[in-house]
């Protein structure tokens, strides 16, 4: 019997390594090689022609200063451009997600269909029909030039506020349906109490559902502002050569120019920003809520 408890034991302290083994070979084969091997190229130096380029592995640093020297400005703008169509899309779904959550009553699940319908289009359709929206042709210039708003040869199209209004529509949603998680846990009761103790209704949104919705926030923010970064799709179809982020200068190094060394060596400086930008952020609106 004390040899049956004992393998049994054993299976059930063995089992839950078996269970994530999967997962682990899944993150080995389709993360860490290519990690590595990304790592690998963007120390490396480039020879030959652009049709027939070969790489050396020779501890080259400086990959990562001239691209960082080179392209400082397209990562300058990327991350303004994600940060403002991240700001937006708070603006704009936290309104919406709060009345999914608290006012929406039956028909919730209806609006939160509408919601998700438009995104069972693709992204590159999606983005083709803002470039329909935003032509200097279309209703809204039109529209806007005939209340004032833009003069009489102002144009959207290929502008900087073009591709941050792709970046949050095309994102917005990633925003939406974690805000609403956040809202719709918090318990109607508390709301009630508040009024109990004569809170006004601004004042119970910033000191109880606010508060409590903050989770929500910060998953949304890094769903949208992540993605938006080395987003390269807007920049093409919507901006102009003075809106090039640097998802699309890393997409050319690698497909058009092939110099493969200042690829990397850029995806890798994008990592890094990210993340410290991803850890200031997480810092400073706290993350022992996130779950």
């Amino acid at each position: 019997m004390a040899g049956v408890a004992a393998s049994g034991r054993q299976r059930s302290k063995v089992a839950p390594y078996l269970m994530v083994l999967p997962a682990l070979v899944y993150l080995g084969i389709f993360f860490v090689v290519p990690f590595v091997s990304l790592a690998r190229t963007s120390l490396s130096t480039s020879a030959g022609s652009i049709y027939l380029p070969t790489l050396t592995f020779d501890w080259n640093f400086g990959n990562f200063g001239h691209a960082f020297s080179t392209y400082s400005d397209q990562i300058t703008r990327s991350f303004i451009y994600a940060a403002v169509a991240t700001v937006l899309c708070i603006l704009l779904a936290y309104p919406l997600a709060y009345v999914i959550a608290f006012k929406a009553g039956r028909y919730k699940n209806l609006i939160l269909g509408l919601v998700i319908l438009p995104f069972f289009v693709t992204f590159l359709i999606r983005t083709l029909a803002w470039k329909t929206i935003l032509a200097d042709e279309g209703w809204v210039v039109q529209g806007l030039g005939a209340i004032g708003l833009l003069p009489d040869e102002g144009r959207l199209l290929s502008t900087g506020w073009a591709v941050i209004g792709g970046l949050t529509y095309n994102w917005i949603i990633f925003m939406i349906l974690p805000l609403y998680v956040s809202l719709e846990k918090i318990d109607p009761r508390l709301l009630e109490a508040s009024k109990d103790l004569y809170s006004s209704a601004p004042r119970s949104f910033g000191k109880v559902i606010l508060p409590l919705s903050m989770p929500g926030v910060l998953a949304g923010s890094m769903l949208v502002f992540i993605p938006a970064v080395g987003d390269f799709i807007n920049a093409d179809y919507l901006g102009s050569t003075q809106t090039t982020m640097i998802g699309t200068v890393i997409q050319k190094q690698f497909l058009v120019v092939k110099d493969y060394p200042a690829a990397a060596a850029l995806s890798f400086l994008l990592m890094a920003l990210i993340v410290v930008g991803v850890l200031l952020y997480t810092r400073a609106l706290g993350t022992e809520d996130l779950v």
